[in-house]
């Protein structure tokens, strides 16, 4: 799809749809703020007390059908850590497509580095959904043609 701004064409994005289920009503729906950042927050949706060194699995009170072709990265909000203590276990949680169930709560797993207590409807984490990787194939080769660049970690520091 594309079209003419200021002169200038431009492709217009296809919007895609996601059906989802909540288990709650006692978390704000999801919303898309359009210009501001394509991630979404997502809340917790119970209350969670944890002391130092615990580990949770904290339910965010939706299950979603991403539409075929997609996937979800799930992450932190960036004031997480600070206002709670928690970090994510798994860095960075992928949601594939075939988590689709009609009991696929997503949650978000946690290690408290201090004791916190997380109210339901705390925005916690956000997500985006991203396109899957397209088909590939390694080809085994003796040498790479491009440039060195020293090595993992060679950048710097500034």
């Amino acid at each position: 799809m594309a079209g003419i701004t200021c002169g200038k064409k431009v492709e217009m994005m296809k919007m895609e749809q996601i059906k989802i289920k909540y288990f709650t009503d006692k978390i704000d729906k999801l919303t898309y703020i359009d210009g501001k950042s394509d991630w979404i927050d997502l809340r917790a949706s119970e209350t969670v007390e944890l002391k130092a060194g615990d580990f949770a699995l904290i339910p965010l009170g939706v299950a979603m059908q991403l539409p075929a072709g997609y996937e979800a990265h799930l992450v932190p909000r960036s004031s997480t850590f600070k206002n709670f203590g928690i970090l994510q276990t798994n860095s960075c949680g992928i949601v594939d497509g075939s988590y689709c169930g009609d009991d696929d709560m997503w949650r978000m797993p946690v290690y408290a580095v201090r004791d916190t207590r997380i109210e339901c409807n705390d925005r916690i984490a956000q997500f985006r959904i991203v396109e899957n990787q397209p088909k590939i194939q390694f080809e085994e080769v003796e040498h790479l043609t491009g440039a060195n660049r020293g090595g993992f970690g060679s950048t710097g520091k500034q």
